[in-house]
């Protein structure tokens, strides 16, 4: 027998301590025997078997727990106790973009952010499971749903090919069959060799970026289907959770800054060697996956007629590409637009609130205090905005179709485009200067004070919070991936501000400025020499 002459319910009782053992920090061997004890007294009272010696009960525990890590790592035997007690079943795609996986996760990498603080960035990927191609892959400091839903539209967009970029990696030059995709779709003539990925079936986890209904909406608008995982089974989004974990191995070890998976395996002020900022390291990673990824041979791209061949993910999409055919989306603005997060709102005499600030333009004039048409919403009108760039929105006209672009009232106060996390972080900087409730005005200068200053970069005779600091560093690194359409009408510099605000500027600028005596800094020392 396995278990030898051991009493069977001293057995029952060491399976028990072992499943128990899966969702806890992971402890000794004499733990689990003063466990095992615990549970036979529970369970026989005074008549509990005695426990077998030491060495006898540490092999028996040893066998009955062997491959699930119990005294291992607590990481791993979760990993394994998800896992299904039966046959793996196989999901198999035939053509590029019928089962696209996403998934997010830390990159052991630092970068510089904009205000001189190093801060570590987490990858967004999406890979195809047909040709194993990264489609796209985004950097940030924290995912959000605006960020899961601007990555479609990076999938359905050609990589251009950059300044300082190989001429190797042009399409062009590679695999792919560039010949015949160009007259189906203009955008590959300059594009780099990364094929674009339509995607039909998404598999995600249940972050709440992908649970969103931002991302769910961008999803519907171009026909894609979102299948969640089911919970407590990674297995079903183990393509993108391993190529994730492979960016890391093959790409960031190499990347400055990199300070390892763990505590044990960080180098000694790691942290130091950031030199990258979050756009540089982007675009590092672009020309990476580009020219290393999508032309490295992959081992889940066996045919199985030649299973010692190994394909890469161009050759792979090459293949494909000639029996499956190519569908080109181009996206136009309006495209962005529906990707953007979805907001109901009415238009008053005022304009349009969002999150206190106020848009209006002149083209809302007709459509004040009118009911949209949207019955289900109570006359509602559909808002979309851009979390990154709070300059403007745009209102669907269910009237007359189409969009209206509508600019933010005091866009002039701040020309600088900040984002949602910078607006509500301003506005409690302003409430705590004792000036709550504070006013849109307010909360555009103390926004405009905080870029300010991380453009200028730390100040070491004034340290400032770790919140400052990353909101700073998140606003000036997000920048929309795809190019936000342009606004309508006049320029910023010309757009219609307050007219009280214009005047108060214009009668502040023509007072004149008394000139200002800073008062000299005690020196004990300095004062000291001169007593003597």
């Amino acid at each position: 027998m396995p278990t030898g002459r051991v009493d069977p319910r001293v057995v029952v009782a060491v399976h028990q301590a072992v499943r128990e053992q899966t969702g806890q920090s992971s402890g000794t061997r004499s733990r689990m025997r003063r466990r095992v004890q615990q549970l036979l007294v529970a369970e026989h009272g005074v008549e509990a078997p005695a426990l077998p010696a030491r060495s006898t009960f540490y092999r028996l525990v040893d066998r009955v727990a062997r491959g699930r890590h119990t005294f291992g790592s607590a990481r791993t035997r979760r990993s394994l106790a998800k896992q299904p007690d039966r046959m793996h079943g196989t999901v198999i795609a035939l053509r590029p973009g019928e089962l696209v996986e996403i998934d997010s996760t830390p990159l052991d990498v630092r970068v510089v952010l904009d205000n001189g603080t190093v801060d570590r960035v987490e990858l967004t990927g999406m890979v195809d499971i047909a040709t194993r191609t990264l489609a796209a892959a985004v950097l940030r400091p924290t995912t959000k749903a605006v960020d899961a839903a601007l990555l479609l539209a990076r999938a359905l967009t050609p990589e251009p090919m950059r300044p300082g970029w190989s001429d190797a990696l042009r399409m062009a030059r590679s695999v792919l069959p560039h010949h015949r995709l160009v007259p189906l779709d203009q955008r590959l003539e300059q594009a780099a060799a990364r094929p674009v990925i339509v995607p039909e079936t998404i598999v995600c986890d249940h972050g709440k970026a992908f649970m969103s209904r931002t991302f769910r909406s961008a999803c519907r608008a171009l026909g894609t289907n979102v299948q969640p995982t089911h919970p407590g089974t990674p297995t079903d989004n183990a393509v993108a959770e391993r190529t994730l974990q492979s960016v890391g191995t093959l790409f960031a070890q190499h990347v400055a800054g990199y300070v390892g998976s763990s505590v044990e395996r960080r180098g000694e002020k790691a942290e130091r060697a950031a030199v990258w900022s979050m756009a540089e390291l982007q675009d590092l990673l672009d020309e990476w996956v580009v020219g290393c990824w999508q032309n490295r041979p992959h081992d889940g791209l066996r045919h199985p007629l030649t299973p010692g061949q190994r394909l890469t993910p161009n050759e792979q999409y090459a293949a494909l590409v000639e029996i499956a055919g190519y569908v080109p989306v181009a996206l136009a603005s309006d495209d962005y637009i529906e990707l953007l997060p979805v907001e109901w709102r009415a238009i008053t005499p005022a304009g349009i609130k969002i999150n206190h600030r106020v848009y209006d333009c002149p083209e809302l004039v007709p459509y004040r205090r009118q009911h949209s048409g949207v019955d289900r919403h109570k006359g509602l009108w559909e808002v979309h905005h851009d979390p990154y760039d709070v300059t403007r929105i745009w209102v669907r006209n269910h009237h007359d179709s189409g969009w209206i672009t509508v600019p933010w009232k005091h866009l002039r106060t701040a020309p600088a485009p900040f984002g949602e996390a910078a607006w509500s972080h301003g506005r409690r900087l302003a409430a705590r200067r004792g000036t709550d409730p504070v006013t849109e005005r307010q909360i555009a200068e103390a926004v405009d004070t905080l870029l300010d200053t991380a453009g200028r970069g730390p100040d070491n005779r004034q340290p400032r919070a770790r919140r400052d600091a990353r909101i700073a560093g998140r606003t000036r690194a997000s920048a929309p991936i795809w190019p936000a359409p342009a606004p309508t009408g006049s320029s910023p510099t010309e757009t219609p501000a307050n007219a009280e605000g214009d005047v108060e500027r214009q009668g502040n600028d023509s007072e004149r400025v008394a000139k200002v005596v800073p008062l000299g800094i005690y020196d004990a020392r300095e004062e000291a020499k001169k007593w003597w």
